[in-house]
């Protein structure tokens, strides 16, 4: 592929999914963009964008002439980048517009975990008392989505929409919804692994104290996903103690 994007200053060559996610919906504004390696398409690229309290993500291909990115071709990635910054993109189920904004700069200490992230960068309107170079930004540590859930008195399955933030695992009705149905402090949880007594396939246990909550996931992927970033969030809290 093109050796071209390599040497964007908003290349991020060794940030996966998850980093990105964290990095951005913790440390960037609406708009905030940047372009890294694909983790699911070797010698592919990935646009990840901040939108509201998401970020998104867009495959980029190179047919070995052109970028492509869905039904459009592009000879550069500056006539990429300036087509979108004008053009809005249309991100996932929900329809919501997306404008690149603001380049997320490579000048950041890329954590290999998501604990905490170093930026030397300053941009943005940001006061300027939050511009200090070296500003350690902690527990950046975070996700969201839809997993199905086992009732506590009933036993019924009920899809709900998760999140993850610092210490606690939150879960709603739906997305959106103001008030959590629950908040599971992780700094008391006693275990989390999966689960293969319940009979539902990418199913999670978590462990506190007086109940068990099992909740599983609509793909293997998705399920070790979201085990990765539990399991590695109890490691943390219980070094800590």
């Amino acid at each position: 592929m093109s050796g071209e994007v390599e040497h964007l200053p908003w290349f991020h060559p060794n940030l996966n999914r998850h980093q990105t996610e964290a990095l951005l919906l913790h440390n960037g504004q609406d708009g905030s963009y940047l372009i890294r390696s694909s983790t699911s398409h070797e010698g592919e690229y990935s646009l990840s964008v901040k939108c509201a309290n998401s970020v998104k993500h867009f495959q980029i291909g190179w047919n070995g002439n052109e970028y492509v990115f869905g039904m459009g071709k592009f000879s550069n990635i500056e006539d990429f980048v300036s087509h979108f910054e004008n053009k809005p993109l249309i991100g996932g189920e929900t329809g919501v517009l997306i404008l690149l904004r603001y380049p997320y700069p490579r000048h950041v200490e890329e954590p290999t975990k998501y604990d905490t992230i170093r930026v030397h960068a300053e941009w943005g309107n940001r006061p300027s008392s939050q511009h200090a170079d070296d500003a350690h930004i902690e527990s950046l540590n975070s996700k969201e989505g839809y997993l199905t859930k086992q009732g506590g008195r009933r036993k019924n399955w009920k899809a709900r929409w998760f999140v993850l933030e610092r210490n606690l695992f939150r879960y709603y009705k739906t997305k959106g919804e103001a008030q959590p149905i629950r908040t599971l402090d992780l700094d008391k949880c006693l275990e989390i692994d999966q689960d293969f007594e319940c009979g539902k396939d990418n199913t999670i246990k978590v462990v506190m104290p007086g109940r068990t909550f099992l909740i599983y996931a609509s793909t293997p992927t998705e399920k070790d996903d979201w085990l990765k970033i539990l399991k590695w969030k109890i490691e943390k809290l219980h070094n800590a103690i």
